[in-house]
This record gives C-alpha cells, sequence and structure tokens, in this order.
C-alpha cells in the first residue's frame, strides 16, 4: 500500500467529535415565562445552538420549576431561607451552578440581589431580563413608577450583569409607547411579551460568540454598544409581535 493510500484510509477512518452545545443555566423566582420563553426558541432551534441544561429556584413552589421538568430538563430548588445570610446562600447557589458547567447564566424573573463573590464568580456570563429602558427606573415597581410618572416610553432590556443592581451594560432593549389605557397589569402584559421576544435573542447572539462584556462595555460582533445597547422600537417590537401598532396612538 503506499503512503497516500495508507493517509486516505487513516483520513476515511477518522469520525470527528460532536460540537457540545453551550451550556445555560436559568435561574427563577416564579412562573417562569420568560424561562419558557427560552424553552421554546430552543425547541425551534434558535438559541445559538445552546442547551439548557438546569433551572434552579430560590423558591421551591415555582411555577417555572414544573416548566423545566416539562421540558426535560434539570430543575433544582434551593430555597433561600433555609441560609442564614446572602453569602452562605450565594455559596451554595455557585456549587449548584458549577455542578452543570454554564457558558451563560440567566437571570428570568430571579428577585434575589446577588453578593459580589457570585457576580465576580461569573463576570461577564451572567445576563439579566429587567422591565424598563434602563438606566430609567432600575429596582422593584418600575411599571407603577412609569404610570405614576406620566412619562411616554417604556419597555425591558437585556444586561449584563454587575455588582450595580440592573446597573450592568445594556445589550438588547424593547420599547413600548405608554397609552391612556394602560393599568399596571396591562403594562405588565404589554412588556412580558417583549421580554419573551429579546431575552432568546440575546442569550443566542451570547452563545454564538457576537454578544460579549468586555469588562466596561457590552459589544456586538468587536464593536462597543451604546448606554442603551441595541434597541428595537416600538413599531419593531410591535410587529415582531404581530401587535396592532396603532393602539399606541388612541387617546
Amino acid at each position: 500500500m503506499s503512503e497516500i493510500e495508507h493517509e486516505s484510509d487513516t483520513l476515511n477512518d477518522f469520525t470527528p467529535e460532536a460540537l457540545t452545545p453551550p451550556r445555560v443555566v436559568v435561574l427563577i423566582s416564579g412562573n417562569g415565562s420568560n424561562l419558557q420563553a427560552l424553552i421554546d426558541a430552543q425547541s425551534h432551534d434558535r438559541l445559538g445552538g445552546g442547551e439548557i441544561v438546569a433551572v434552579v429556584s430560590n423558591e421551591a413552589d415555582a411555577y417555572g420549576l414544573k416548566r423545566a421538568r416539562d421540558a426535560g430538563i434539570d430543575a433544582v430548588a434551593l430555597p433561600h431561607h433555609e441560609y442564614e445570610n446572602r453569602e452562605a446562600y450565594d455559596g451554595a447557589l455557585i456549587k449548584v451552578i458549577e455542578r452543570h458547567e454554564p457558558d451563560l447564566v440567566v437571570l428570568a424573573g430571579f428577585m434575589r440581589i446577588l453578593t459580589p463573590i457570585f457576580v465576580q464568580r461569573f463576570i461577564g456570563r451572567v445576563m439579566n431580563i429587567h422591565p424598563s429602558l434602563l438606566p430609567a427606573y432600575q429596582g422593584l415597581n418600575t411599571h407603577a413608577r412609569v404610570l405614576a410618572d406620566g412619562v411616554a416610553d417604556h419597555g425591558c432590556s437585556v444586561h449584563f450583569v454587575t455588582e450595580e443592581l440592573d446597573g450592568g451594560p445594556v445589550a438588547l432593549q424593547a420599547a413600548l409607547d405608554v397609552t391612556a389605557d394602560d393599568t399596571k397589569a396591562v403594562l405588565k402584559d404589554r412588556v412580558h411579551a417583549r421580554e419573551h421576544l429579546i431575552l432568546p435573542i440575546a442569550v443566542s447572539w451570547f452563545l454564538e460568540g457576537r454578544l460579549r462584556y468586555n469588562g466596561t462595555h457590552a459589544t456586538m460582533d468587536g464593536v462597543a454598544l451604546p448606554a442603551c445597547g441595541m434597541r428595537l422600537s416600538h413599531g419593531d417590537a410591535a410587529e415582531e409581535l404581530d401587535e396592532d401598532i396603532n393602539d399606541a396612538d388612541a387617546p
């Protein structure tokens, strides 16, 4: 057998190893509707080739844990009230997460303030969805505060998590026009629809290697993003969601 024939046979016998999908751990506290949006995106191959490998909740009765189990995803209840302080809880949470070796940790309605040790352990690999157009309306009760202030624009943001509460670099936002008919409940539902739209997009971009945190800014394809990140206008988001754009123009 010639050397060329031998090399050819060797190449024919070679079977490349299958690429391991990027791994995602999702943290929740309640219903898990944003988790469901991620699960749906994964089932339609729209999650950047990634796989949700675990869902962890600080509330044992969170409905999102059922969503995870129904999707065949490891569901872990880690009740925070069983730990004496935040540091002890976050230490246990770190251990649970690291067992699953995630490429990305997603906070999808995780109602806990994270300690610096947690943030630094996963810095650049943790993203959160927040119901406002950051940096406006950091913290809780965003919809009620927006209505009380009478502002015209509201929405949601996906941002990288840093030690500053809701203060990490914004990656992607979706805006909506506040109408005279909006109540807190209506506004919450409208913002939720936009959260379900942009969170899977941002996660997909990260898992594809396009979206990153460089220590000071969010970057997309190596280019630093502005403070508001990339933003879908009210009209663009409404079109994606098949909403009636004219509803926002009602008096």
